[in-house]
């Protein structure tokens, strides 16, 4: 491997951003308070992710600063958690959800003192949003603030079990916490919308008067406090409204909310949902990335048999080489898909995201966090039993995984209304997509495989619109949707695959290096083909693909392999890892030892450490 490559590889997967915007929390990784701690309880392990935290807080930016550059916050999402999967909820929900509304609604000199708390870090600052019966219907949540003028507070309260506040961090009644809570603002006896409120849940001596709790089921690997949430006639102060641009109290002490219709309100006041997926993205990336890294490595080192040979490491195997590379592949697709939405968001007006950013972002968020739940299964599975064990992260990365395809929106839900969003706008300015001649075309082409994916998204687009359109049969507006949903996930799903090939392919055009240029040229080469292969049947009917073409399939994705094997070491180097800083034995050159030094059990004596070691 060249150092040119490494450093270009790295430029294109940290957007050349790697210095400024990440070299920090890298390092901060090192220090030992994120060393493996052996035989905790949950509790305990969630008690720990809360230390961490606050040494990330004591060693960075103050948080307001860290919102004012989005970049940093999304490289924020995406480092802590190769070491502590729980660190990743706490600071984002902190800095983002919570912090983040008070920021851009709450920012008045008399919520100074709050705001200055929870940047401090003084209290943490759970989001509580989602409630036990409106899981991905928040617009219809129960939980009310009852505006009383005579005391000029409001009387927050919770008026059945549906409307219990879910999965936000209650439980831990010792830990000072500074909500952020969504609830209906009624005043007048007038509901004008969900707003968000700060609420004082807990001072460290536990809970406050009126607020109750109840720790949810204990989670796989991750210890944090979730719990169910509930208000008995909680006072909270007037100021505590956070109503920024969307309502204000007039000199009479009336409640006049801004003009436009609730909807609008109740997107303004969740508009770091946005950013959130972003970050959700990051810390899914950065998973798939190390557990790519852990798995290759470990591979390389993994000894076995084969015919006529002994001691031969695994990933000279081609069925190992499919599932590892094919991992390599996406993780490289999504990451230059999340760096371009990234660039996207950033460069949109603050005053509202353009539906095709929210279509982007949406898309990428629940692509992405898709595709790495299947990259860390993947790695998981081919590390063996190892695999299994929290001290080698891949396990643990996989309960991380479970968390963010429902995180800041569930998959399904998220890209089931993004289809139907951009079915409904039928913009079809966009010439369509002519199926491609494949006579004579390679297989092994990014061009002809992206030119058949872009046939296939607008195939797609076009079928889902007819279904839609089609008045043949008397049906309501549901029914219609129902008849064409499957049909219009397929289509979105399809026009993230097709964005995170062109990502792919123009980073192969703006590679320097000429290794790195090779080699990301080959990863294109294997992503666009694993996706052919995944709709090969619908390829074929159409003739976008040729009988002989798709027999030809499986051998062509072998030969990529065998092409890329070399480049291996290369591309997971440009992933900035190392085995220094994951602290997984099986990541180690002589894993076997790192392994029997992290667990205690020495076997031969050649095995043992030196003494002091």
């Amino acid at each position: 491997m060249t150092s040119s490559a490494r450093a270009d590889l790295s430029r294109l997967l940290f957007d050349g951003r790697y210095e400024q915007t990440h070299q920090d929390l890298h390092e901060l990784l090192l220090d030992p308070v994120f060393d493996p701690r052996q035989g905790l309880t949950m509790t305990e392990a969630g008690k720990l992710a809360y230390e961490r935290s606050r040494a990330v807080h004591a060693a960075l930016e103050r948080p307001r600063e860290i919102l004012a550059d989005p970049w940093r916050l999304f490289a924020l999402a995406e480092w802590p958690s190769l070491l502590d999967v729980s660190v990743f909820s706490l600071l984002m929900v902190h800095y983002n959800l919570a912090f983040g509304t008070v920021v851009e609604h709450g920012a008045r000199d008399d919520l100074k003192d709050l705001f200055d708390e929870l940047d401090r870090l003084d209290s943490f600052s759970p989001y509580m949003a989602t409630e036990l019966g409106y899981g991905n219907n928040v617009a219809a949540l129960r939980t009310e603030a009852v505006y009383d003028a005579a005391t000029e507070t409001f009387v927050l309260n919770t008026p059945d079990a549906l409307a219990q506040k879910y999965m936000s961090y209650s439980g831990f009644q010792d830990i000072p916490k500074l909500a952020v809570v969504m609830a209906r603002l009624k005043a007048d006896g007038t509901d004008h919308g969900v707003f968000p409120f700060l609420v004082r849940i807990s001072d460290g001596a536990g809970l406050c008067e009126g607020v109750h709790a109840a720790p949810c089921p204990e989670k796989p690997v991750q210890g944090l406090d979730n719990g169910l949430t509930w208000f008995d006639h909680v006072r909270v102060p007037r100021r505590n409204l956070l109503h920024g641009d969307m309502g204000r109290f007039d000199e009479k002490g009336v409640f006049r909310p801004a003009p436009g219709n609730r909807r609008k309100r109740f997107l303004r006041a969740m508009n770091r949902i946005l950013p959130g997926r972003l970050c959700v993205s990051s810390a899914a990336t950065g998973a798939g990335r190390a557990a790519v890294y852990i798995a290759l490595r470990y591979a390389a080192r993994r000894l076995t048999n084969a015919p006529g040979r002994n001691d031969l490491p695994v990933i000279e195997y081609r069925s190992h080489q499919l599932a590892l590379f094919t991992a390599l592949a996406r993780t490289y697709a999504m990451t230059l898909l999340l760096n371009h939405a990234k660039r996207e968001f950033t460069a949109a007006p603050r005053d509202g995201a353009p539906a095709e950013l929210n279509h982007l972002v949406s898309i990428t968020k629940a692509l992405s966090t898709w595709e790495m739940t299947e990259v860390i299964a993947v790695c998981r599975e081919r590390c063996g039993a190892q695999g299994i064990f929290s001290v080698n992260r891949i396990a643990d990365y996989g309960s991380l995984l479970q968390g963010l395809v429902t995180a800041e929106g569930d998959n399904q839900v998220l890209l089931a209304t993004t289809a139907g969003q951009i079915i409904a706008a039928g913009d079809d300015s966009e010439e369509p997509a002519a199926a491609p001649d494949p006579r004579g075309r390679s297989l092994g082409d990014p061009e002809f495989l992206l030119a058949a994916l872009r046939h296939r998204e607008r195939e797609l687009l076009r079928a889902a619109r007819a279904a839609m359109a089609d008045d043949s049969r008397d049906r309501t507006y549901f029914e219609a949707w129902n008849d064409t949903v499957n049909g219009g996930l397929e289509m979105a799903r399809a026009r993230g695959v097709r964005t995170a090939l062109e990502c792919l392919t123009a980073a192969v055009d703006t590679a320097r290096d000429g290794t790195a240029r090779t080699a990301l040229g080959l990863l294109a080469a294997l992503y666009g083909l694993t996706e052919i292969r995944r709709e090969a049947g619908w390829f074929l009917a159409r003739g976008t693909l040729t009988a002989d073409q798709v027999e030809r399939l499986p051998q062509e994705a072998d030969a990529l392999c065998a092409r890329i094997a070399p480049y291996a070491d290369t591309l997971i180097d440009g992933f900035n890892l190392s085995p220094e800083l994951l602290r997984a034995p099986i990541a180690a050159a002589d894993y076997v030892t790192a392994f029997q030094q992290r667990t205690g059990a020495f076997g031969p004596a050649a095995a043992r450490p030196a003494e002091g070691g």
